[in-house]
């Protein structure tokens, strides 16, 4: 062979070697990575070539699918009640991916999670068609009605109910929302509903889930996490004793008085008779003389400044650090600083309902196989302990005052111990803005236990200043939820 030829002959053996070793590296080196790249149409194409699988509640399907009408995708995701339960499920979309719960377990759904190998083989051997499992939620759908149709009666808002004794989130609404059928498919519709939904188009930002996301100063119904404060630092150590606070109460290192709402007996007022009335005075006093480091120490152990994970991500709520005794007085009647997801404060009752134990909140009570079989099953988990429980039994007198002859006696239910707390939240510069309406409450039954603890805010503009607008507003919500719950069990 001639010199030119035998260089072409290298020259090619080259490319071939380089073309094989390009091959490979695409095949198995990057399998995984092509595999589930987004931009790879074969996957979507796959992950709609058969139905999902369903998220259930109560034993029944929020979820569905049916057969698409034109297009390369197979099936397209329902949902029944689709606004009511879109905080929980999140979407699926063709065009616009999945979040939320259709994302978070999207492999059980699609039948693609790698618990699934075994029952995958096998049908693959037998000639069946893959399918997707299923997402069995902690959810109670009485609950959740209760919850929605209250805040859609107000305009915007969020609920979330848990049961103390297992962390189980029972509901988790939020309004306004959207419904996800309107954009689980490909077409134009689905792209217009879409862009509708966006905040830059929607000043209502329907698709914020305000349950999990949102972080509102959560005003006097933050005072019970201060008088959990009060009890475990022994600057309290029962309900009933005169505490020191004159009235009026200047702020340290100011000249600004704290004011009360209305004309309430806030002077030296026990912690009974000042978490029934809601005393600023008293409740800031008592954050400013425990200092920033403990109140800290106390909202921490509640869960403040922790994202939470339910396996959906809660922000974190906030208790800031390195504040002065004045800041520190504010942030301890739940202003300045301080901010709560509603996730956040029903977790608050929820751990005083529990004589202290905190359970780790969740909504995922099982992961199932296409066949029904269990693939995960969540255990209930304790968090924290924020209070002995004779403290918290004591927060727990506290917190019934309030509703038997107190600002929460709206949210009382024959035959049942209701506790509670009501706040109004002031916002914007100057308090400009509406105040929030917040009520955080538990429900406890004859035989001691307590079936459900919740949280409601409502963003109102018929909002009033003072805290009968938590009584007023979001109590009677927070009834409904707790009145749903307890008929449920029965």
């Amino acid at each position: 062979m001639n010199k030119p030829l035998r260089r072409i002959a290298i020259f090619c053996g080259l490319l071939v070697l380089a073309l094989l070793i390009r091959d490979n590296w695409l095949q198995y080196l990057r399998a995984d990575e092509l595999a589930s790249d987004t931009d790879n149409r074969r996957v979507a194409i796959e992950r709609y070539a058969t139905p999902r699988g369903d998220i259930i509640v109560d034993g029944k399907a929020i979820t569905g699918s049916k057969q698409a009408s034109s297009g390369d995708f197979e099936y397209v995701r329902t949902y029944k009640d689709g606004p009511m339960w879109a905080p929980v499920t999140g979407y699926a979309s063709q065009a616009f991916g999945t979040n939320q719960l259709e994302n978070l377990e999207d492999g059980i759904l699609t039948g693609n999670d790698d618990r699934l190998f075994f029952r995958n083989t096998l049908d693959m051997l037998t000639g069946k068609k893959k399918e997707g499992g299923n997402v069995v939620t902690t959810l109670n759908s009485a609950a959740q009605k209760a919850a929605y149709d209250g805040l859609a009666q107000r305009g915007k808002g969020a609920v979330v109910a848990l049961d103390p004794e297992t962390g189980k989130i029972l509901a988790l609404a939020s309004y306004p929302s959207y419904d996800p059928s309107t954009i689980a498919g490909y077409s134009g519709d689905d792209a217009k509903a879409w862009n509708k939904l966006q905040k830059k188009n929607n000043a209502n930002d329907p698709m914020l889930n305000r349950a999990l996301r949102e972080t509102y100063p959560p005003g006097s119904t933050f005072k019970v996490v201060t008088a959990a404060a009060a009890l475990e630092h022994g600057l309290y150590t029962e309900a009933d004793a005169a505490t020191k606070t004159p009235l009026p109460w200047t702020m340290p290192g100011t000249t600004t008085e704290l004011k009360n709402e209305g004309n309430i007996p806030c002077k030296n007022a026990t912690l009974r008779v000042a978490l029934q009335w809601s005393c600023n005075t008293v409740f800031g006093k008592v954050g400013s003389d425990l200092g920033n480091d403990k109140m800290l120490e106390t909202a921490k152990k509640f869960g403040f400044t922790s994202e939470q994970y339910t396996p959906v991500r809660a922000n974190a709520s906030v208790f800031s650090d390195d504040m002065n005794q004045s800041q520190t007085a504010l942030s301890s009647i739940g202003q300045f600083n301080t901010a709560a997801t509603p996730l956040q404060m029903a977790m608050v009752a929820s751990a005083v309902a529990n004589d202290g134990k905190l359970m780790k909140p969740y909504m995922v009570d099982e992961l199932q196989g296409p066949d029904f079989d269990p693939v995960e099953k969540t255990e209930p988990e304790q968090m924290s302990e924020p209070l002995s429980p004779e403290n918290a039994q004591i927060l727990q007198s506290m917190m019934e005052t309030v509703v038997s002859k107190g600002t929460g006696t709206n949210a009382q239910i024959d035959g049942v111990t209701v506790g509670g707390k009501t706040g109004t939240a002031q916002h914007g510069v100057d308090n400009s803005e509406k105040p929030y309406a917040w009520f955080i409450s538990y429900a406890k039954l004859d035989d001691g236990s307590s079936p459900v603890a919740v949280a409601v805010v409502v963003e109102d503009e018929a909002a009033d200043r003072g805290d009968i607008s938590g009584g007023g507003l979001a109590a009677p919500i927070a009834k409904s939820v707790m009145e749903a719950v307890i008929k449920s069990k029965q």
